[in-house]
């Protein structure tokens, strides 16, 4: 059975619709003199907030060593699991012998990463950062899928004080004798 519903009755002005078309031409005229907003992108970058997170790179240290342990922390604290990273051995003919590990591969995949900045948290030795980067492109997923070269050559130099490469260490820190 068919509910018939009752229409309210429309008024003399309401009929004409002479109140909405003037209200929306005035909108329209108002916002015709206010300056544009929109940016032309390629020629004009926008101006990031203080406190942006943008994507997540590898960074080398000043003397272009790799600051990455491979501990896997970044991996185990991604919500998104968009951090993959594989360990690897350092050879032992090499002079950073004595340095356990270091990642055979380091995989990011940017479709998956919710940018929230916790594998840069997580990282004993700030080997991940988040760059003031924005427009991510690709033209399948594979190209948004970035492995340790690539990241490496976003990320660039950061120099401070890294313990991975501190060959000798005092007793106290090892929590020997004297």
């Amino acid at each position: 059975m068919a509910i018939i519903v009752e229409r309210k009755r429309l008024s003399f002005w309401e009929r004409l619709y002479l109140p909405q078309i003037v209200s929306g031409l005035f909108i329209t005229f108002k916002n015709i003199f206010k300056p544009r907003v929109t940016l032309e992108y390629p020629d004009q970058s926008p101006v990031l907030p203080v406190g942006y997170r943008g994507a997540p790179t590898l960074v080398k240290d000043s003397e272009g060593r790799e600051k990455c342990v491979s501990c896997q922390l970044c991996e185990f604290v991604c919500p998104s699991k968009a951090i993959r990273v594989t360990p690897g051995e350092i050879s032992p003919d090499c002079e950073y012998s004595y340095i356990e590990k270091a990642p055979k591969d380091f995989k990011i995949d940017m479709l998956r990463c919710i940018f929230c900045g916790l594998c840069q948290e997580a990282c004993p030795e700030n080997a991940i950062v988040l760059q003031n980067e924005f427009s991510i492109n690709g033209y399948s997923r594979g190209d948004f899928v970035r492995h340790k070269c690539d990241l490496y050559a976003a990320g660039g130099v950061m120099p401070d004080k890294i313990m991975k490469w501190k060959k000798v260490r005092d007793n106290a820190e090892l929590g020997g004798n004297r």
